[in-house]
């Protein structure tokens, strides 16, 4: 009888896995409490230095092994890793507690990422919880260097399906490099780092699927249907035939996708549609363009601002944005403004991140017209590189129309102070209002008079509108992209920039999810933003859809959604 294990599928252009179970342990490691005689205390000190500094010794050289067109977010769980080994609260915070209390080193760094763990704990937020995972991470790393433990991986790991609690960013870069064709793990969400990097080197996974390492049994064969979120084991030869047939179909599919880049997101009734890039750093313009799209719709700031002491200097957030301005040539460049806060914190907080719920506290656009200067800054680099090519400025987390007053003021400032002083910039730059909470939605006909694009943000929207965390793991089966409430207000939204004849997108996880497509351009969407890897995939469907025909047929589909009960 067929067995059937539910979790949370991380969806790719290929969804299916077929292999033996190979069973990896990644569970946290425990250190008994222990003590040290006195005349060896500098000897246990020199002792988790070396620790650490093997635990660093091993991330770079899993960092190495990357391919270099890996696209830039993966190195970067890699680079967050070996940013935590430097900082003195795990590298030199436990030194102390040896010479204090005599204790052993597994005990001082036990202590310590307890006493770090509470610290996260009482942080309500997701980006803060993917940090306590982190923490976990790397002082697991440390323990199994102290406790004598070395690479106990298996020799072969290729064609084998990974079963495991959870996996480290550095484990799933390492399986994948060496063959995995899948992965499940008992706990993660959509958000969780095993989900993150298993859609990003595009290989089928299962996450949340609570019981799989109890369940599932080494080298027996299983199924993986990430399509529906489902681990099927022991199955008969018709399950495994069909599964079979759809993975040759799949394979099939994703060689065709790569021959689109240079062809036209073009629908069958001639309609043109704008794919645009999400895009992080710099580099991933080289994605981007390999993906073929027609410009970037959200260039995240955040990463300038992130694992230093000291804010960025305008000549420093000028000379990134060149950089991508440069890779992406003629192409359009939006320019998001800077959004920390809730999900991403620097180590620079002009205010401590002190209230209940920092999604709902001082953040992007508020904390840029709380702290002026900080914002005055990058306005400046922004408008300057306006003037090397197509850049458009967005404004996030817009609630009402005093913020984006207020912040259209000190554009307008620093254009005349850029006047003054003879630099170049494009006075004719784009502005645009990113729309992300239902306040800003159901008021979207007001912020489209006052910008001159709009862009719907959903991944904020949806949780905002559900109050759903989707990174956790006990609510986030209620993060419903097709909530009749969601769909109204992106109704409204696009309704708002027809209405005054303004351009709207959609940059949000939505935008690239394919189920959703159709029907996001049945309401009325001809842009759309989102991850490189999802370009191809949506370029190929969208050549294959009859949008007039869409149209038609969505108004009774909307109908039929908003008459459900909620």
């Amino acid at each position: 009888m067929t067995l059937a294990i539910q979790g949370i599928g991380v969806d790719t252009s290929i969804s299916t896995a077929i292999g033996k179970v190979l069973m990896l342990s990644r569970g946290n490691i425990q250190a008994e409490p222990g003590l040290v005689a006195g005349n060896r205390i500098e000897e246990e000190i020199q002792r988790f230095f070396n620790a650490v500094k093997e635990a660093a010794g091993q991330l770079r050289e899993i960092r190495k092994q990357i391919p270099k067109d890996t696209p830039p977010d993966i190195l970067e769980f890699i680079d967050t890793h070996l940013l935590m080994l430097e900082d003195k609260a795990i590298s030199e915070a436990p030194a102390q507690t040896i010479r204090e209390e005599g204790c052993s080193a597994e005990w001082a760094l036990q202590m310590r990422r307890n006493q770090l763990m509470r610290v996260f704990e009482d942080m309500e937020d997701a980006y803060l919880r993917t940090r306590k995972d982190d923490l976990d991470h790397v002082v697991n790393r440390i323990l199994h260097i102290l406790q004598g433990g070395r690479n106990s991986d298996p020799a072969e790991i290729a064609g084998h399906i990974i079963v495991s609690e959870d996996l480290t960013p550095a484990d799933a870069i390492m399986l994948h490099q060496r063959g995995a064709i899948g992965f499940i793990t008992d706990f993660g969400s959509p958000m969780s780092h095993t989900a993150i990097l298993a859609r990003s080197l595009g290989i089928p996974a299962v996450v949340g699927a609570h019981g799989a390492t109890s369940h599932l049994h080494p080298g027996e064969l299983v199924v993986i249907d990430a399509r529906h979120g489902s681990v099927l084991a022991n199955c008969d030869n018709a399950c495994l035939l069909f599964f079979r047939r759809r993975l040759e179909q799949e394979q099939a599919h994703r060689h065709a996708l790569h021959n689109l880049r240079d062809t036209p997101a073009l629908s069958l009734d001639g309609q043109q549609i704008e794919l645009l890039a999400n895009i992080e750093l710099p580099e991933d313009t080289e994605p981007a363009i390999e993906g073929g799209c027609s410009g970037v719709g959200l260039y995240r700031t955040e990463f300038l601002y992130m694992n230093r002491e000291e804010l960025p200097t305008e000549e420093e957030h000028f000379q990134a944005y060149s950089q991508v301005v440069k890779g992406m040539g003629e192409q359009p460049v939006t320019i998001r403004t800077l959004d920390l806060g809730a999900d991403k914190q620097c180590e620079y907080q002009p205010e401590p991140a002190s209230c209940t719920n920092p999604a709902l506290g001082l953040r992007a656009i508020r904390l840029c017209l709380k702290e002026t200067d900080i914002f005055r800054i990058q306005i400046r680099a922004i408008l300057r590189v306006s003037a090397r090519g197509n850049v458009r400025m967005m404004l996030p987390m817009l609630t009402n129309l005093w913020e984006a007053r207020q912040a259209r003021q000190i554009i307008k400032e620093e254009r005349l102070s850029l006047m003054e002083q003879g630099k170049a910039f494009d006075p004719e730059m784009p502005i645009g209002a990113m729309i992300e909470t239902p306040a800003a939605a159901l008021t979207a006909e007001s912020f489209a008079r006052l910008f001159d694009f709009l862009s719907i943000g959903t991944n904020d929207l949806i949780q905002y509108t559900l109050a759903v965390d989707r990174a956790d793991d006990a609510v986030n089966h209620l993060y419903n992209a097709l909530h009749p409430a969601v769909i109204m207000l992106i109704q409204q939204v696009v309704k708002a920039g027809i209405t005054c004849g303004k351009p709207v997108a959609m940059c949000g996880e939505m935008a690239g999810t394919p189920g959703y497509i159709p029907l996001l351009l049945g309401m009325g969407l001809r842009s759309l933003s989102m991850h490189p890897a999802s370009l191809p995939e949506a370029k190929q469907l969208i050549r294959n859809l009859d949008i007039s025909q869409l149209e038609q047929k969505t108004a009774g589909i909307l109908q039929n959604l908003l008459n459900e009960d909620l």
